[in-house]
């Protein structure tokens, strides 16, 4: 990637940094209780109000590449110019902090040791703290809404957005759970992604979405954005998502992901493409399979199943499928993205070049 384009993603990354703090500051002060509960500055206790607050500001400080509340705020731009950009910056936070809440839940769910380099959530403050603290991170954005500029109507339009891919988040969640918790039940890999499109792709696709809506809204009807294009960015946004997905879960069983383990995903017991095209593959070895999510589960990351089950990836050339289906999915994102028409003719290259800042 061009080290000039990543310098010019500074300014959004600056402001949406800004914006996330502002909404989740390391010690809340009583103005914050009073903006987020509608409260009497008074009535709790710092302290208190910290312990719901700080494992939340805990996992959001150790990182990320905030890819999502940036893709919103270069789509608002695309379509809006500076205006557009300006206007979505205060709503960043509803693509944010949902993927940080579902991170802090999927560990607790998944039993993972690690997120970000660091012990999970659930592991430093406790199982309960961490359920609770998650949940509010998933309703703190709509806060943002409340102490908006947005009209009545334009709120009204945010607030039913937001809870529809929500909604959508949870079902994907659902649809992971209980796949991993049966080991001898493998999807199909359009099943698969369907998953993917739901959990990882939602939000993606909610940016995408909410990117736009700022853009209507900064524009006040002055030019037309048409309802396709909404459909156009939100199935390119999508696509990203998924794609990344499929390059983190082959990631996971060959180099590792950074902050956490290789093959913690089998002890997971996650039916990623990887298995699934194993699976289909070799539908004889399925008792195998789950042999090894199985024994992984139990042992833990030294088991020796772990590194039996990749090799076996390995030699069937999966890991590789999966790597070009990943591919493929994030090419036709970057088409989308480098093929609508901005006011600004950088812009275009920028969404494109975002595919290249997520992957480094």
């Amino acid at each position: 990637m061009d080290p000039n384009m990543e310098v010019q993603y500074t300014p959004q990354l600056e402001k949406i940094e800004a914006e996330l703090r502002s909404w989740l500051p390391e010690n809340p002060d009583p103005s914050w209780l009073e903006k987020v509960f509608l409260m009497p500055r008074e009535s709790i206790n710092p302290a208190l109000l910290k312990s719901l607050t700080y494992p939340d500001w805990d996992l959001v400080n150790r990182g990320g590449k905030r890819w999502r509340p940036l893709l919103m705020v270069l789509v608002a731009k695309a379509l809006a110019g500076e205006k557009g950009a300006a206007a979505s910056i205060p709503l960043t936070p509803l693509v944010e902090f949902p993927h940080n809440a579902s991170l802090i839940h999927d560990d607790i769910e998944d039993n993972s040791e690690a997120r970000r380099g660091k012990p999970a959530t659930h592991l430093l403050f406790g199982a309960d703290v961490a359920i609770n603290s998650g949940t509010f991170l998933y309703f703190l954005p709509l806060a943002c809404i409340l102490n908006s500029d947005l009209s009545d109507n334009e709120k009204s339009r945010i607030f039913g957005v937001w809870g529809t891919y929500m909604r959508r988040l949870h079902l994907g969640q659902a649809m992971d759970i209980t796949w991993h918790n049966d080991h001898h039940f493998f999807p199909e890999v359009s099943e698969y992604e369907k998953m993917c499109r739901l959990k990882t792709g939602c939000l993606a696709r909610l940016a995408a979405v909410l990117g736009v809506e700022c853009a209507k809204f900064s524009l006040k009807g002055s030019e037309n954005i048409p309802d396709d294009l909404t459909t156009q960015l939100g199935e390119g946004a999508e696509k990203l998502g998924v794609g990344f997905q499929i390059l983190d879960d082959v990631k996971n069983l060959t180099t590792g992901i950074p902050g956490k383990k290789r093959g913690d995903d089998i002890v997971e017991g996650k039916k990623s493409l990887p298995i699934l095209l194993y699976q289909h593959l070799h539908p004889e070895q399925q008792d195998f399979i789950a042999h090894c999510f199985e024994t992984a589960r139990s042992a833990g990351i030294k088991a020796p199943e772990i590194e039996e089950l990749i090799g076996a990836l390995e030699k069937a050339g999966v890991l590789e499928q999966a790597l070009e289906r990943g591919r493929k999915l994030i090419a036709e994102s970057r088409a989308i993205f480098t093929g609508i028409a901005a006011p600004d003719a950088k812009v275009p290259e920028l969404l494109g070049g975002l595919l290249d800042f997520i992957s480094m």
